[in-house]
């Protein structure tokens, strides 16, 4: 895991999306260092020091500790190799049958984990937890089971800096680091909207799903432009708009990834046999009213 934000002369956290590549006018979080834009072919994109890097960035870079979204761009709820593809084996065998896991095909870890769960004494059946990770949650289950972690991982880290506050920790401005990465991550995927697009380029159909701040005009412009780069003749049509869902995008890819239809490099888009069920599982997510504390967070642009 690595560091993802920096903050800006404004005040405002940016992302390392955000940024083109080498050094940059942002800072550290965590000490106030500057930082430089690394964005290869090979490591995933992130900021390093652009001097020495800070003792609390390294910790946490080898610890894997940053604080991060639940459930949003990793599906595998800290599962195993071996204990993950187990898992598939059986949701392919008893799960899409909806047929009871026996008892002895059942790792302990699994039913601790929360991902199954007994009925009876003999048999067992998948969570919704337990479906997504071989991605056979509906997208309308998935944000049900994802919103209260997003919520509890928030209260968490908002009272660790409460304990160190009052404890007159050494921690507190880690902690308080930490929170303000936390509250970015979350910033994000609330003002983003979720689309999906149509694609109709020389007698072929295939979508695109994504995530934009933008108007919807904009960003099929772009769709545009980008495929006409493969194929002669394109129009692109708006099938969905879902504001503040930047949460399921990467859900969506993984449920749908075998699916997925490659054009030279661009990487998210999709060819269903029969698009209708995609359908029905986008249109079955309600329209995303904010509570008070996602009102809170999306008021907040700078790190005072």
């Amino acid at each position: 895991m690595w560091l993802k934000f920096g903050v800006a002369p404004s005040g405002e956290l940016a992302s390392i999306d955000e940024v083109v590549r080498g050094k940059t006018q942002l800072t550290c979080l965590y000490c106030g260092g500057g930082l430089t834009a690394k964005k290869g072919s090979v490591k995933e994109h992130h900021f390093a020091h652009t001097e020495e890097t800070c003792k609390p960035v390294s910790q946490r870079i080898k610890t894997k500790a940053f604080p991060s979204l639940p459930l949003y761009d990793n599906f595998n709820v800290q599962l195993k190799g071996d204990e993950l593809e187990q898992l598939k084996v059986l949701w392919k065998e008893y799960g899409t049958q909806n047929y009871g896991i026996p008892k002895d095909l059942v790792n302990f870890r699994w039913q601790l984990k929360g991902l199954l769960e007994s009925e009876g004494e003999r048999t067992y059946h998948f969570t919704d937890l337990g479906k997504i990770p071989v991605g056979a949650l509906p997208l309308v289950l998935f944000n049900q089971v994802q919103e209260p972690l997003l919520v509890s991982e928030l209260t968490s880290l908002e009272n660790s800096v409460e304990i160190a506050l009052s404890a007159v920790l050494s921690c507190l401005e880690e902690r308080r680091a930490d929170l303000l990465v936390y509250r970015a991550q979350l910033r994000r995927i609330l003002v983003n909207s979720l689309y999906f697009l149509e694609v109709k380029a020389n007698g072929n159909i295939f979508y695109k799903i994504g995530v934009t701040t933008r108007s919807s005009e904009e960003r099929i412009a772009e769709v545009q432009r980008d495929v006409k780069a493969h194929y002669s003749d394109v129009v692109v049509n708006l099938v969905g708009l879902w504001e503040h869902r930047g949460n399921v995008e990467l859900y969506f890819k993984h449920r749908y990834k075998a699916f997925n239809y490659r054009i030279g490099k661009l990487t998210e888009y999709f060819a269903f046999p029969d698009v209708k069920a995609v359908l029905n599982d986008l249109y079955g997510m309600e329209s995303k009213v904010l509570n008070e504390f996602e009102l809170d967070i999306l008021s907040l642009e700078t790190i005072q």
